[in-house]
Formats: structure tokens, C-alpha cells, sequence
């Protein structure tokens, strides 16, 4: 025993065993040990082959389970570091390739970023626009409302006054014609309200006012002299002079009526057109600014 731990120490202690520590992992240390004990255990052996079983036997016989144990434990562990290495460069290609990936979709993203942002400035421009032109269209609206609302004014008042003479000289006229042979004094009351009316010329109004005069009769005239309720009624020029003024203003009323249906109508299509163009630029603002 003693020759043999001696041979197993100097081997184990040798200069070569030494630089084979320092290099080999520790399963490989253990396995090399095992290999130089069990070969002095060996030699030790033979030099007591003369026995039967002895301790070294059996010492040797548990290295080498252990020199067993030592090579499977070390294949596993290969085994086992093959089975790592290829899951880490699986790994890495799948990383590599999702990297790759995003980078690409970065990109692209990217370029959305940019191409939106720019459609996002023209669409915002544009908007602004469509909100100019439908205020200013709304403006427009407003401007033409109150214009429409004068001229319809001015419209009905002159209407109503060409009405009111028209009437008047139409009841005028009539009483002439049918007095035209009694001059009693509420005959010249239809006459005479035509003095009030505005569109009557002033040469009309005198004309009147002269003819009425002269067909007054003076204080006592009607009891004294009652042949003068028959003599025939001059009153002819009169009568020919408002129906001159009747059928102008009949004239100028059609005309004002006219002028109005077109005012209306001109209205009515420029508030169509507004509001249409004002509809569509309110669409094209609401879908773009979706």
C-alpha cells in the first residue's frame, strides 16, 4: 500500500500533471486521477497477484465505478451543453430575423409618419379654406337677407301707393262720369282726396283744385237759379286727364311688380347657390377632417 500511494503522489504531483490541472475542466481532473490510480493500483496488484482478494481489489474495483460514473456524467454533460448551444444559436437566428423585421417595419412606419403628417398639413390648409369660404358665403347670406329685406319694403310701400291712387282714380273717374249732369257737392269728395295722395303730379293737383273750384256753387246760387243742376257738365278734361294718370300708374305698378317677381327670383336663386356651395364645402370640411 504504501509503494502504491507513493506512485500515485508522485504522478498526481508530477510536472506534466501539474499543466494538465491548470488546463482541464474538473470532470476531466477527476477522470485523469482516477486512470493514474487505478494504473499504480495495477502494478501494485501484480506485485500481490499471490494473494486472493484483497483491499486493493476492491479499491480498485470503486474507481473504476467512479472512472464509469466519471465518462457518463461527462457524455450527459455534453449531451446537455450541445442541446444549450443549439437552442442559443436558434435563438439567435430568431432574434436576428425579428430585429431585421422591426428595423424594416420602422421603416415603413417611418415613412407613414411622414407621408401622413404631410397629407395632415394639406387636409389642415384645407379645412381652413372650406371654414373661410362658409363664413364668407354666410356673409353673403346675410348681406343679401337684408338687402331683400329693404327692397321687399320699398316694394310693398310703393305698391300700396300705386294700389291706393289706382283706386282712388278709378272711384274719381266713376263719379265724374255718372255726376255728369247733377254737380251736387259730395260728388267732388272722391275728387278732391286725390290732392292727398303722394304720387299724384302737383300739375294734376292744381288742375284739380282749379276745376273743382269752378264747379262750386257760390252761397244762394242753388235756391236762386235751380236750372243750374241741369245744364250739361263740363268736367270732360278732367276725366281725360286722370284716366292718363290711371293708366300710368297701372303701368308702373305692373312694371314694379315685375321687377320685384325678378328681384325675388334672382334672390331666391342666389340663396340656392350660397347655400348649396355652402353645404358641399361643409361635407368635403366634415370628411376631411374625419
Amino acid at each position: 500500500w504504501a509503494q502504491a500511494y507513493l506512485l500515485l503522489s508522485r504522478a498526481i504531483l508530477s510536472d506534466k500533471m501539474q499543466r494538465v490541472l491548470a488546463m482541464t475542466p474538473l470532470w476531466a481532473l477527476t477522470l485523469s486521477a482516477l486512470s493514474h490510480t487505478v494504473a499504480a493500483t495495477v502494478v501494485v496488484e501484480k506485485r500481490s497477484a499471490r494473494s486472493g482478494v484483497t483491499p486493493v481489489q476492491k479499491v480498485i474495483e470503486l474507481m473504476e465505478g467512479m472512472l464509469a460514473k466519471g465518462k457518463a456524467e461527462k457524455h450527459d454533460e455534453q449531451v446537455q451543453f450541445a442541446a444549450y448551444k443549439q437552442f442559443c444559436d436558434d435563438t439567435t437566428i430568431e432574434k436576428k430575423r425579428a430585429i431585421a423585421e422591426a428595423n424594416e417595419k420602422i421603416e415603413v412606419l417611418k415613412a407613414d409618419i411622414e407621408k401622413y403628417t404631410a397629407t395632415a398639413a394639406k387636409l389642415t390648409e384645407e379645412i381652413a379654406a372650406h371654414d373661410e369660404d362658409i363664413s364668407v358665403w354666410k356673409g353673403d347670406q346675410k348681406a343679401a337677407t337684408k338687402v331683400r329685406e329693404l327692397e321687399k319694403a320699398d316694394y310693398d310701400a310703393m305698391h300700396a301707393d300705386y294700389s291706393e291712387s289706382i283706386d282712388a282714380l278709378e272711384r274719381a273717374i266713376a263719379v265724374l262720369k255718372k255726376q255728369a249732369y247733377d254737380r251736387k257737392q259730395a260728388s267732388f269728395a272722391q275728387v278732391t282726396a286725390l290732392q292727398k295722395l303722394s304720387l299724384i303730379p302737383e300739375s294734376a293737383k292744381r288742375a284739380i283744385d282749379a276745376f273743382v273750384q269752378e264747379e262750386e256753387p257760390t252761397d244762394g246760387l242753388e235756391v236762386s237759379a235751380p236750372e243750374a243742376y241741369g245744364y250739361e257738365f263740363q268736367s270732360h278734361g278732367v276725366i281725360e286727364m286722370l284716366e292718363k294718370l290711371l293708366d300710368k300708374f297701372i303701368a308702373e305698378r305692373t312694371g314694379l311688380e315685375k321687377t320685384e317677381m325678378n328681384s325675388k327670383h334672382a334672390f331666391d336663386m342666389l340663396m340656392q347657390d350660397l347655400t348649396a356651395q355652402i353645404d358641399q364645402a361643409t361635407q368635403d370640411r366634415e370628411e376631411k377632417a374625419e
